[in-house]
């Protein structure tokens, strides 16, 4: 049996094919093509940089889908259909949304695919495939896996290793859909096999694609502890309440973290209350100062995330983030057009008011663009929010903005390593702020 394994892209620019320079290697594919038998042929497409054989032979398709990428991934699917080739797809949307998913494969995966991989293999190799496949969410997950990266090999992907420590978050922020997925849980895997994974491959810069790395802050003590031997460096996702506990702090910092992309979000107490994120706000918010003083204090190279267009923003509140995002000269920020995923508090709220564009799947809709707003805010137009995203993604990426931000001694220029990190980066960054925005999701054909 040949098993075909596909990364989907987002779309296309309006001036034509969008190849994803920033690029990283896709863990879940190599997850996935670990759990598969070895009697079985795996080959794996990243439809991001290559073009997809769809004339080659192949006994089953397997497509991991996200949100953003759910139109093209159907296009795909469509074609192998055609061809009379079996599609299985799985991921984050499809356990968002399983009935639609269900009609654009032969098979869907909801959850975690650890516990049904290999039994959804067997039933294709019977001609037995079942509709729905569900996989549960795992309180080691990961355990005795180590993802296939010969599969990454020649493909371009920046030279970043993706691990996973833990999966989940238990915050439950009105619009994320990660809390969603993984019902507001948070597990880890076993320490000693993560730095197992570290030593069995050659990369020793590492990005944990946690949620939250910090969500249990002893068990991300005991990790830290474990990495500090290996002389790794590393970066993930994590929490600002995480500057509350020193010690994680230290160790952190000790054991080989760059930095962290946090979700800010917003500036204002209001705002993060609305969007159910008091944990940000904790008992005298003071705009960040001193949460902000601790991350300098240890040399944390920031990546600042923040979310625009809630009900209590207005186009001066924006700007003012703008401008607090650049005082504090973070190494890279993003300003993300709120985006209402399905099955969010967020998406339920705004569709009980009346307010969603798109007909409500703007991740289907032919007219829908990439950074435009899918629905209507309270103190703006849909199109005033779309434009003030794209400025502030414009103004915080612009020469002059680098180069102010670069000059941060405890932070873009505490090390060499830190500040050419800073140097690399930046200008990819800025590149990709003008080639996605307005992005045409799937092949740009009306449907």
């Amino acid at each position: 049996m040949k098993l075909t394994l596909i990364k989907p892209n987002m779309g296309r620019m309006m001036t034509g094919s969008y190849v994803d320079e920033g690029r990283m290697e896709p863990l879940q594919i190599g997850i996935l093509a670990a759990l598969t038998p070895s009697d079985v042929e795996v080959v794996f497409y990243d439809d991001r940089m290559e073009d997809i054989p769809f004339e080659d032979q192949t006994d089953l398709v397997a497509i991991t889908v996200e949100t953003f990428t759910a139109k093209r991934a159907y296009e795909i699917a469509a074609i192998y259909r055609e061809k009379k080739v079996p599609v299985v797809i799985g991921g984050m949307h499809p356990t968002l949304l399983p009935e639609e998913a269900m009609r654009y494969a032969d098979a869907i995966m909801t959850g975690d695919a650890e516990n049904v991989w290999t039994l959804m293999i067997e039933d294709a190799k019977s001609g037995l495939l079942k509709k729905h496949y569900k996989g549960d969410f795992s309180c080691k997950p990961q355990k005795n896996v180590f993802p296939r990266r010969d599969l990454f090999e020649n493909k371009g992907y920046l030279p970043i290793s993706l691990m996973q420590f833990s999966r989940g978050c238990t915050n439950g922020c009105h619009f994320c859909a990660t809390s969603v997925y993984f019902n507001k849980t948070h597990h880890c895997r076993d320490i000693q096999a993560v730095v197992d994974e570290i030593k069995s491959q050659k990369l020793k810069l590492v990005f944990f694609v946690d949620d939250n790395i910090v969500s249990d802050h002893e068990r991300a003590k005991d990790l830290f502890r474990a990495l500090i031997p290996l002389k790794i460096k590393w970066v993930s996702q994590a929490s600002i309440d995480m500057t509350e506990d020193e010690e994680l702090m230290r160790l952190m910092m000790k054991s080989g973290c760059l930095g962290n992309v946090i979700g800010f979000e917003s500036i204002k107490a209001e705002t993060l209350s609305g969007m159910n994120k008091g944990h940000n706000i904790g008992e005298n918010f003071d705009a960040y100062k001193g949460q902000l003083q601790i991350l300098r204090k240890y040399g944390h190279q920031t990546w600042a995330a923040f979310t625009i267009g809630h009900d209590e923003d207005t186009l001066d509140s924006i700007y003012e983030t703008l401008k607090f995002a650049k005082k504090n000269k973070f190494a890279f920020a993003a300003f993300n057009v709120l985006m209402p995923y399905p099955s969010t508090k967020l998406y339920e709220d705004l569709k009980s008011q009346n307010r969603l564009l798109y007909d409500g799947n703007w991740w289907l809709h032919d007219d829908f663009r990439f950074n435009h707003a899918p629905y209507m805010p309270q103190n703006m137009t849909s199109d005033d929010l779309t434009q003030i995203g794209f400025e502030c993604r414009k103004s915080f990426n612009s020469i002059t903005s680098i180069i102010y931000r670069a000059t941060d001694l405890k932070t873009n220029m505490r090390t060499p390593y830190k500040f050419i990190t800073y140097l690399i980066y930046n200008p990819l960054f800025r590149k990709e702020v003008y080639k996605k925005q307005s992005m045409i999701l799937g092949n740009g054909e009306k449907s």
